[in-house]
């Protein structure tokens, strides 16, 4: 008997409930409440799924991301070696990849002022950076952080990983990805605050059609151009471009179908489990994350703000033909700030398309904000 009742007190220790904290505890109910946003009111439920999942897995059983070095077998967790994907700019890299292949730069070539808003939205990234410094930061950390600001959670990850700042990508990276899950929620109180409903009612011309070479050039211009002023943006702008020059040749439809659908989803799989399994409690519950959140949110609406002042400048300058809400889109987040755009000028008036528009700014953001990481890169002179 006392044997068995030796064996059975092993089996119940063995259990999780007598190895988690209340911060683990916490942890659980947060990734609960992130699925049920994602699956419930669809909050981007490709990213915040598997994120949300891999937060669950880990305050359950942190050994999951336990590393090699130490381990007593010298193997790691699971997570663990889908995380070192992330560390290695991977992960982030691809993504990139399967956004270019899915991704019509046609507005942004029909109208070039476009680039201008999509800078103009990474506005919020500089906010942010020196926000971080007066909090405490230091340069590099602060630099990672202030990604966020672009609503870009590739390369907010891929910038963290190759600054160094592992110890905090887990929260830079769960910001970033839910402040681009809740542009719906964030972005149109700003739009409404600083534009008049006579803005927002400004109906722009149809855009010139784009051809077909100037598609294919587009991202063999901008490859040759970005990468020879900043090399140091090649892993993400050239594979950007890449995919997107898969796209609009239209000879490598089975490469195009690859990169935009199977490899896409897979290594979303890959990153947000293990995006998510960096959050456990030791590491997300403390000041630095609360920090870091509260941060990125200034630094989002600072960005979208920033997009739309400039957009009423160009209203401006080209004697009212341009609605300022466009601007709002030069975050990174793609296709849904352009949505927003869409969204919030048909409440001004039914009547008025604004989403070709607004992909323009919205491309060009995410150009942008590779370009501000590369800049942070090379200050730092990290390759």
């Amino acid at each position: 008997m006392e044997y068995i009742g030796s064996t059975l007190s092993n089996l119940l220790h063995q259990t999780a409930f007598f190895n988690l904290t209340w911060g683990n505890y916490l942890m659980i109910a947060v990734a609960c409440f992130f699925l049920y946003l994602a699956i419930r009111w669809e909050f981007e439920p490709l990213l915040l799924v598997p994120i949300a999942f891999g937060m669950l897995l880990v305050n359950i059983y942190p050994d999951i991301m336990l590393h090699a070095e130490d381990a007593a077998n010298g193997a790691g967790g699971l997570l663990y070696y889908f995380y070192k994907l992330d560390e290695l700019a991977i992960l982030p890299s691809l993504i990139f990849m399967g956004v270019g292949a899915m991704t019509d730069f046609g507005p942004l070539i029909a109208n070039p002022k476009s680039f201008l808003l999509g800078a103009a939205a990474q506005f919020g990234i500089f906010a942010a950076y020196f926000g971080a410094i007066w909090l405490g930061f230091n340069d590099k950390a602060a630099a990672a952080i202030s990604i966020i600001g672009g609503a870009d959670g590739p390369t907010s990850i891929f910038l963290a990983g190759k600054l160094g700042q592992t110890a905090i990508l887990g929260p830079i990276a769960v910001a970033a990805y839910s402040y681009m899950s809740l542009v719906p929620v964030i972005q149109p109180p700003i739009m409404k605050l600083f534009t008049t409903e006579k803005e927002r009612k400004i109906k722009m011309g149809q855009l010139r059609p784009v051809t077909k070479l100037e598609k294919i050039l587009f991202p063999i211009i901008v490859t040759i151009v970005v990468c020879l002023i900043l090399p140091t943006t090649a892993p993400l702008v050239g594979l950007l471009m890449l995919g997107n020059l898969f796209k609009e040749s239209g000879v490598v439809r089975q490469l195009t179908e690859t990169a935009s659908n199977a490899m896409m989803y897979i290594v979303v799989i890959l990153l947000g489990t293990s995006v998510g399994a960096t959050t456990s409690a030791e590491a997300f519950l403390n000041m630095d994350t609360l920090k870091i959140v509260g941060l990125g949110l200034i630094a989002f609406a600072f960005g979208t703000a920033a997009g739309i002042l400039f957009g009423k400048l160009l209203c401006v300058m080209t004697h009212g033909k341009t609605n300022p809400l466009i601007g709002s889109a030069g975050v990174s987040a793609v296709p849904m700030a352009a949505r927003v755009s869409q969204k919030v000028g048909a409440e001004a008036d039914p009547t008025n398309f604004l989403l070709m528009h607004a992909m323009g700014p919205n491309v060009a953001g995410v150009i942008g904000t590779a370009v501000a990481a590369g800049t942070f890169m090379a200050i730092f002179g990290v390759f």
